[in-house]
């Protein structure tokens, strides 16, 4: 028992001196041992991966999984250590509605078959979306919080053991700025070679630690690779999911009302468009004349004639030269002698430019 009460006596005292030195060198009373720029540099540099690390993987999960109240509750769960339900997603929700509706309407009819096709692509897209959540969790988002959780708790528990080995350095410095008796600093040198023993070998430590964040840049690199090589993968499914689909409806017999169409081809039927994997929009300086300068275009400019022509696409113009133009507008156009074969001049109402003739399908 008196052994305990001596131990917690000398405990307390270490404690008080801590305690005064840190006041002291906050008021400017005492002075303060400074850490090596190296190892300050790395102090810093491990805050920083702390903090960017913390913010990447709360942004990641707001990518992944949108609904804070779903991350809530997958939080809980997490810490509960027990298994989040299993719910649909937004997208197999999305194709659950549309595959029901579809049935309602009769899979027999052009809108109730297209309703069916559309939905089972959601739910494959759903599928796809689960997988990325899931391979981003093992791979990217698991190493990240397994850094914040353990290499830099443990960061953290060796940096705050060095500053008290400091502190404990300069109170004996202290000490020995105050003594006077020759006993007295005999011990307060001791005192001072013990500090500065415990000190130098505790920065030594810290040191190593936070020399190793470079390893975990590097391993969180390949966490970053595997994160867009998922990402790819799902990308990439979802864009062969929704081609197919576009040919699967571009092939039915039926036709749909198409609202940006209906409005120009007052009221007629027409198709649902379909657009070809590698269709692009035209490029002006890419050499087409000679392909594009077929047909109606050399007749136009041999004629110094008009006609009216259909835009296929919008085209803002680069110049005060050249008319915009937007998509399935009719304007008027017709060839100026010495303008370039890959032009015509267009004319809107009291507006007049150069527009490109790979934007243009002359009318009859």
């Amino acid at each position: 028992m008196d052994f305990n009460v001596k131990r917690l006596a000398a405990d307390a005292g270490t404690f008080l001196s801590r305690a005064v030195q840190f006041t002291e060198e906050k008021l400017g009373q005492a002075e303060k041992t400074e850490l090596d720029a190296h190892l300050e540099n790395l102090l810093i540099r491990a805050e920083n991966t702390k903090q960017w690390t913390e913010r990447i993987m709360k942004q990641t999960e707001v990518l992944l999984q949108p609904n804070p109240n779903v991350r809530l509750e997958e939080f809980v769960y997490e810490k509960l250590e027990k298994k989040a339900p299993t719910r649909m997603n937004n997208h197999e929700l999305l194709g659950q509605s549309m595959i029901e509706s579809g049935g309602e309407f009769g899979p027999g009819t052009a809108y109730g078959n297209a309703l069916i096709k559309c939905g089972e692509t959601e739910k494959q897209i759903g599928g796809a979306e689960r997988e990325l959540i899931h391979s981003s969790a093992i791979n990217f988002l698991t190493p990240f919080r397994n850094f914040l959780e353990g290499d830099f708790k443990t960061i953290l528990k060796e940096r705050k053991l060095l500053q008290v080995k400091r502190l404990d350095l300069d109170a004996a410095k202290t000490r020995l700025k105050k003594a006077r008796m020759t006993d007295a600093r005999a011990a307060a040198e001791q005192e001072l070679r013990m500090s500065q023993s415990e000190f130098d070998r505790q920065a030594e430590i810290t040191r190593l630690l936070l020399e190793g964040v470079s390893s975990t840049h590097a391993h969180h690199l390949r966490c970053l690779n595997d994160f867009v090589e998922a990402q790819t993968t799902y990308y990439a499914q979802c864009y062969q999911y929704m081609v197919d689909l576009q040919k699967q409806l571009g092939s039915f017999p039926s036709t749909f009302s198409n609202n940006n169409q209906s409005s120009a081809s007052g009221g007629a039927s027409i198709s649902v468009p379909t657009i070809p994997v590698s269709a692009s929009l035209p490029s002006v300086s890419s050499g087409h004349g000679s392909s594009t300068a077929s047909g109606g275009f050399n007749e136009l400019r041999s004629s110094n004639g008009s006609r009216k022509a259909r835009v296929l696409y919008d085209y803002d113009a680069a110049s005060s030269s050249e008319l915009s133009l937007l998509a399935d507008e009719v304007i008027t156009v017709g060839s100026v002698p010495g303008m370039d074969s890959d032009w015509l001049m267009g004319e809107r109402g009291n507006q007049m430019g150069k527009v490109p003739i790979t934007y243009l399908e002359l009318l009859n």
